[in-house]
């Protein structure tokens, strides 16, 4: 199988851009996922930010992973369980409105830390959005005024930690699913790998890069995309040593009153070249009340059950105006 793509960004501000490019249609088409590096957020702020993030989960999160493990028994399995996940997380929100400040038992300096990283990142994902509306022949700017609503997009962070686990072959660090929103960018932990995306019926790992973004796109781009671009199930794997996993993942999704809907400019405008919409008209707000009762699910009926939703959805809607 063909290795995992693995772009460098700065290649983009220079004669090799046309061949960067290609590189990043070919991953958004073929595996719905591609790793980034030189990508213009520091190797300092990365290592300040898996140290701190390192310790706060030593510090306030670790004894209590452990004993929510006894309480669900968990330490004591004996066959595979398919309703959990062996993970210690919190999340932070950062648009429309901000809660890091009301998240408990941070610090000051991280959550001073994590509001910057997470502007490093948003801008790191609004220019991603453009590279991919310049490969789909789309006007610049296009994915982000869809993204945008009438508020502003849905931006937040879900911090993890995947503890070393005894019995790895009974429970998943999380189980498959494909992500539902935007574009999602994850700074993982380079020393300790497990996250694996499904690519033509096998499993294959994502490859701990020191100072990378992982990039995968969500549902919503395969919908706007009208299925050009796919989003792919993937999952993480428990591992028996090490100090455990850090996974910070970043999703850079619609506003809640966003019209989701495949971009007419991709739709064949010839009779006899004419492509469908293979996707339907929805709410982005109605898609998230049907993900969260069955993310762990296959995605083609999520969006079937949106199809059956379409009528309530004006079919004159089109993207929102940022203003």
């Amino acid at each position: 199988m063909e290795s995992f793509p693995i772009i460098s960004l700065e290649k983009l501000n220079g004669e090799e851009r046309a061949i960067t490019m290609e590189k990043i249609k070919d991953a958004c088409e073929n595996w719905g996922f591609f790793e980034c590096v030189n990508h213009g957020i520091s190797h300092e702020l990365l290592d300040k930010v898996e140290k701190m993030t390192k310790e706060h989960y030593k510090k306030c999160m670790e004894e209590r992973f452990k004993e929510s493990i006894k309480n669900r028994g968990l330490d004591s399995l004996r066959s595979e369980v398919n309703d959990v996940d062996w993970e210690s997380t919190f999340y932070l929100k950062h648009l429309p409105v901000s809660n890091i400040s009301d998240v408990p038992d941070l610090d000051d300096d991280y959550r001073t830390l994590m509001k910057e990283f997470a502007g490093k990142i948003e801008k790191l994902s609004e220019e991603l959005l453009d590279l991919l509306c310049e490969n789909l022949g789309l006007e610049k700017g296009y994915l982000k005024r869809v993204f945008y609503g009438s508020k502003r997009p849905t931006f937040g962070t879900k911090v993890s930690n995947y503890p070393p686990c005894p019995k790895p072959d009974l429970v998943k660090g999380l189980r498959a699913h494909t992500d539902a929103g935007g574009i999602i960018l994850l700074f993982q932990d380079d020393k300790v790998s497990g996250l694996q995306l499904l690519k033509d019926g096998e499993w294959v790992d994502v490859p701990p890069v020191k100072h990378s973004i992982v990039v995968n796109l969500g549902d919503q781009l395969e919908v706007i995309t009208n299925g050009k671009y796919k989003s792919v199930e993937h999952r993480v794997i428990s591992q028996t040593d090490g100090e455990g996993r850090m996974s910070i993942a970043s999703f850079y999704n619609p506003g809640s009153d966003s019209v989701i809907f495949p971009a007419p400019e991709l739709i064949g405008k010839e009779p006899e070249k004419e492509e469908k919409e293979n996707y339907p008209r929805f709410v982005f707000e109605d898609y998230m009340k049907l993900y969260s009762a069955v993310k762990f699910q296959a995605k083609e009926p999520r969006f079937e059950a949106m199809k059956a939703m379409e009528t309530t959805v004006a079919n004159n809607v089109g993207p929102l105006a940022t203003a």
